[in-house]
């Protein structure tokens, strides 16, 4: 890697670090506000909404990634530009191509810093924060952790939890064991259950209702050890959204639930957006170079950002529509994930190339 080179990458994170220095406090305060409308004095109190804001700060700064990098990029080479560094720099035999490249190579570290982020910090980070936002809510009005309904099969036998205690143990465990020509041939209901091991569970205060041949019979029991048969990964991380899962975490658990013939549409498009974020981060640092070249006495470096942000808020918007449409259509995960970003960088590269021609 050149002088020039490294000069221009040292820029380009300084220009990451001035939108990343812009927009987190901004978008945290926002995140407070939100919060605070949920903190009451017997419950979720105002130290705890402040915490967890702290803690979703590393996911917050995975979800801007694309944002920074184009707003960075217009403001690391804009600084270049305006100062004329940037025509001294190509003055040594630097194309707009070749700026275009190095800027992606900066682009491609910011890329792979955020996945590390997001795989090792911002996913356990989230997920505690979560849990002690649910624990703190469910405490004031005596309700359960979650309302999220988690549900297992096993061949033909469901299984239910409609919610966690307060030690992330099942309450209200349901099965339901179907013969092969779909009729019921016993349910059990439990009020709660203690889990012993991963798949060893004792079911609490259970009655089960059994239909042989038309007759109908009804069994209570204080306890009824079962074999469970949900992922190894725990109960309370399972009842949060897909989005807070690492890309381990969403492996195993897609494993799981097409092994086990359930639904994986919503963790197979959260794994593959871990993917597109990073091309869409690529696309908006690509972006970024028509802006740097545009003559410095056209637009002040505030009109660039503008409608940079502009541009990057579009494409946000526009991504997440298309991915909520995958979604909801159960359209094909990677297709769904990857075709904005894609087609963002290549629209990038046909502009790059056209300003190398101009220029």
């Amino acid at each position: 890697m050149t002088l020039f080179s490294r000069y221009l990458i040292r820029y380009l994170f300084t220009g990451f670090a001035a939108a990343a220095g812009l927009l987190l406090p901004l978008f945290s305060t926002f995140n407070l506000i939100n919060e605070l409308d949920d903190v009451s004095p017997g419950g979720y109190h105002w130290t705890q909404a402040v915490l967890v804001v702290l803690m979703t700060l590393p996911r917050c700064l995975i979800d801007l990634g694309p944002f920074i990098a184009l707003l960075g990029g217009i403001v690391g080479l804009g600084l270049l530009s305006k100062s004329s560094e940037l025509t001294a720099i190509r003055s040594t035999g630097f194309s707009v191509f070749r700026i275009a490249m190095v800027a992606l190579c900066a682009g491609v570290m910011w890329a792979v810093s955020l996945g590390a982020i997001d795989e090792w910090v911002a996913s356990p980070l989230q997920q505690r924060a979560l849990q002690i936002r649910n624990v703190a809510m469910a405490a004031e009005n005596g309700i359960d952790i979650t309302g999220n309904v988690l549900w297992a099969r096993r061949g033909n036998t469901f299984m239910t939890v409609k919610s966690l205690n307060e030690q992330g143990q099942p309450v209200g465990v349901e099965i339901f064991h179907y013969r092969d020509d779909l009729t019921l041939e016993f349910y059990i209901y439990a009020r709660k259950a203690t889990v012993v091991k991963d798949d060893k569970w004792v079911l609490q205060d259970v009655r089960k209702k059994q239909w042989n041949k038309g007759r109908e019979t009804i069994e209570s029991k204080a306890s009824l050890p079962w074999n469970a048969f949900f992922t190894h990964m725990s109960l309370d991380v399972l009842s949060l959204p897909g989005n807070t899962f690492s890309i381990r975490q969403l492996n195993h658990y897609i494993a799981y639930l097409q092994q086990t013939h359930q639904p994986s549409m919503e963790y197979r498009l959260a794994l593959w957006q871990k993917l597109g974020r990073p091309i869409l981060t690529l696309a908006m640092i690509l972006l970024a170079i028509p802006f740097a070249f545009v003559t410095p006495r056209s637009s002040g470096l505030g009109s660039r950002l503008a409608v940079g942000g502009i541009l990057g808020l579009l494409l946000y918007i526009s991504y997440q529509i298309l991915v909520n449409l995958g979604l909801l259509f159960s359209l094909n995960a990677p297709l769904t994930a990857l075709v904005l970003p894609t087609v963002c960088v290549m629209v990038a590269l046909l502009l790059v190339r056209r300003y190398d021609r101009v220029r």
